[in-house]
């Protein structure tokens, strides 16, 4: 039978899935994967939550970051600081539409006025964090990493082909003539592994040999095999067989959880260091109207030294305090400055950008804890109190829990919403579980080891010596076939008996790791409610010292017109008023950071893919506060 060669090979290419208009583009093979991973997480994330939320590790293009640096012309080093999107192609760059970036109006709420900087609230804060935050993105591809191992270790359980053509002229002269042809081939392989351990494998080989000599002989060659490995002993459980998917699909659930704790931290972070500010823009303020009105008190002894109604080291004394106020509020000025840059750079942004923070959040915030910094001995009526004889015994009043914030819950139940929400405990209670898993896996390594392994083959391959043969032809009663039994005896079993001691350790410390952190969320809890405590109280003292103090620069200042006083009073009064006013500040924002780091502590702070959170009402659970 002749068959011309080049018939053939369009025969073999015909045979071969893939090779004219199933191969992908680069492009392609990239959205496949990303199809892969983001199905793995949307599964994972509806597992866990009961929700799908949206994560995607594509950067939009209008991010703040970006419209800073062109709308302000702020110096870059490279086109890269303007995004990947931006880079120059490179030779040889197998992708035309990569990189992507995306467009969003995440950040299109955010102000620009030319020439005036940008004003960022608290909640602005939050989104453009979650937006532009180098570590938040991180944090997201991690995510996408672990998704994307697993779909690789899924593929080991799905079917593979491999397919290949290959055309091979050859030529001999070792006979005193020259025999010379040319062999076509094309061969295509599936094989699967089942969860059982055993592995099948099948084949279809075609052959095409035509002599360029000896009259043009041909020959067709077909030959198709199959085989399978099945262990019967060691690796042979569905367990151990599946281990490797197993933990692939528990590190998706451990980065989603990871990453759900990131959140929390990085909200309560950005919310700390946003209040700190505010807080120095106060104390700026602060440092400011003292300033002032210690250049006005100076002036005055100067008057009054003057008019000979005071002494001049009175006048020393209140010019020497006007420099350290002076002195106090441009450490104040700079010390602001220094902070608000490296909040630039927690939120993504340039330090060197025009960013200011929105004081209105300071006023909210006075406004939301005024109940609290409330003392409820103002309400009395003090006309109709019998106060204590002067020698009466002193008795002190532990501090209680009257006009607490909401969120001063009792120690026990909020170290039990600790135990029961951490995403983090979670995961150090898996890797037990991992641990105790791969035990499992390395006492099944100690046992002997038995393998069947049988094939069988059909037809013939075909080549140059071979071309003047009949054609091939699968007939299965001139198959082959064949069947193995392979016993490993467990005689030496030095490193695997090691290995298997090994992992009792490794158990044991994740044990305690997960002690460790159970115990930290219990500590850290505790501490939290202190805090608020303290904070509160704190509240309501230095809020009584502000009128105490303002009372005392009244006194004073009429004391000093009335020649009562001395210079030296009314400076300590304003000092001890401008003391007090930061240390009143101080303590709204202890108040409100510790109440966001108790609930992210507690595991209960709830922040979505745009970075806001929603916070945790204890009254929505009945709650009874201790």
């Amino acid at each position: 039978m002749q068959i011309h060669r080049f018939n053939f090979g369009f025969l073999i290419l015909c045979l071969i899935p893939g090779i004219q208009n199933g191969c992908k583009t680069p492009s392609e093979y990239r959205e496949t994967a990303d199809k892969a991973a983001y199905r793995i997480i949307e599964q994972k994330q509806q597992q866990m939550f009961g929700r799908v939320d949206d994560l995607s590790i594509e950067r939009p293009g209008d991010i703040l970051r970006r419209r800073l640096l062109e709308e302000q012309n702020l110096p870059i080093s490279h086109e890269a600081s303007l995004g990947s999107d931006r880079l120059k192609k490179i030779e040889h760059w197998p992708e035309d539409n990569y990189p992507v970036c995306e467009h969003s109006d995440s950040d299109s709420n955010i102000i620009f006025i030319p020439g005036e900087p940008v004003v960022l609230s608290l909640m602005q804060s939050l989104q453009v964090g979650a937006r532009n935050n180098f570590d938040y993105q991180s944090r997201k591809e991690r995510v996408f990493q672990a998704a994307l191992v697993l779909d690789l270790e899924q593929n080991v359980f799905r079917n593979t082909f491999a397919g290949k053509v290959e055309t091979l002229f050859s030529a001999d002269s070792r006979g005193g003539g020259t025999v010379s042809g040319l062999e076509n081939s094309g061969s295509l392989e599936v094989g699967r592994k089942l969860k059982s351990g055993a592995e099948l494998s099948s084949g279809i080989a075609i052959d095409m040999v035509n002599l360029l000599t000896q009259g043009g002989a041909s020959s067709l060659g077909m030959l198709a095999d199959a085989s399978i490995f099945v262990p019967l002993l060691r690796g042979s459980k569905k367990h151990i067989v599946t281990e490797p998917l197993t933990q692939a699909e528990r590190d998706v659930i451990y980065a989603i959880f990871e990453f759900e704790r990131f959140k929390q931290v990085f909200a309560v972070d950005i919310a700390r260091e946003y209040l700190d500010i505010i807080r120095q823009m106060d104390q700026v303020n602060n440092e400011k109207e003292n300033y002032e009105s210690l250049i006005s008190s100076a002036q005055r002894s100067r008057r009054l030294a003057d008019a000979g109604r005071l002494p001049e080291i009175q006048v020393d004394q209140a010019v020497q305090d006007e420099l350290r106020a002076r002195n106090r509020w441009i450490a104040a000025t700079q010390s602001y400055k220094q902070r608000l840059d490296n909040f630039k750079r927690l939120l993504g942004q340039p330090p060197d950008a025009n960013i200011i923070l929105n004081y209105e959040d300071m006023k909210r915030l006075t406004g939301t804890l005024s109940e609290i910094i409330k003392d409820p001995s103002e309400d009395k009526d003090w006309q109709n109190t019998k106060f204590p004889a002067a020698d009466d015994p002193v008795e002190l009043v532990e501090p209680g829990y009257e006009n607490a914030g909401p969120l001063e819950i009792g120690e026990p139940l909020a170290v039990r919403l600790g135990m029961d929400n951490r995403y983090d405990l979670r995961v150090v209670q898996g890797r037990v579980y991992d641990a105790q898993r791969a035990i499992v896996v390395l006492a099944d390594d100690l046992e002997a080891e038995l393998t069947f392994v049988g094939a069988a083959s059909l037809g013939d391959r075909r080549g140059v010596s071979t071309a003047t043969l009949d054609n091939a032809r699968l007939r299965s009663n001139e198959g082959r076939y064949s069947a193995l039994l392979d016993m490993d005896l467990p005689l030496e079993r030095t490193s695997e008996q090691n290995a298997y001691r090994a992992g009792f350790i490794v158990l044991e410390s994740a044990v305690r790791d997960m002690q460790d952190l159970e115990d930290q969320i219990k500590l850290s809890v505790r501490n939290k409610l202190r805090d608020m405590l303290l904070a509160r109280e704190s509240l309501r003292i230095q809020a009584k010292s502000v009128k105490v103090a303002q009372k005392r620069v009244r006194s004073t200042n009429l004391f000093l017109e009335a020649g009562r006083a001395e210079i030296r009073d009314l400076l300590e009064a304003q000092e001890s008023l401008l003391s007090a006013q930061n240390s009143l500040t101080s303590a709204m924002i202890n108040y409100r950071v510790a109440e966001l780091e108790l609930q992210s502590d507690m595991g209960v702070l709830k922040v979505d893919k745009n970075g806001l959170w929603q916070e945790f009402s204890p009254e929505e659970m009945n709650h009874v506060k201790k």
